[in-house]
């Protein structure tokens, strides 16, 4: 299993994160979020392995430009996924499926390094 990168290209952290993989020489496969969608499995997969809490990007901009009510509407997994899936945008970026099996949101080199020493 190779190292796969979800997310936006032009969003400043995932950039951070594909030139760090870059820098380290490591390959991997990018997933834009606005060409190829979001993967309703691996949605699943991400919100059980890291929680659906993690994954909603409460600090970005789209999620402060929904309605209050949809906000309010993201309760639980089942919601959080509808929406995620319906606006790309609410999750937070990168997501990346590492070789192993393990799954991480957002960029944290120290974690990254880890991770990619044990491949």
């Amino acid at each position: 299993m190779s190292i796969t990168v979800y997310g936006i290209p032009n969003c400043d952290t995932v950039k951070k994160a594909r030139a760090w993989l870059d820098g380290q020489g490591l390959a991997y496969r990018f997933h834009d979020f606005k060409k190829a969608g979001v993967p309703a499995d691996r949605l699943a997969s991400w919100s059980a392995a890291v929680g659906w809490e993690k994954l909603v990007n409460r600090q970005g901009t789209t999620w402060r430009k929904l309605d209050p009510a949809l906000q309010a509407g993201v309760r639980d997994d089942a919601s959080a996924r509808e929406l995620m899936q319906a606006q790309p945008s609410l999750i937070k970026r990168p997501v990346v499926e590492w070789p192993g099996g393990h799954t991480t949101v957002g960029f944290d080199a120290g974690a990254w390094e880890a991770l990619a020493a044990a491949r």
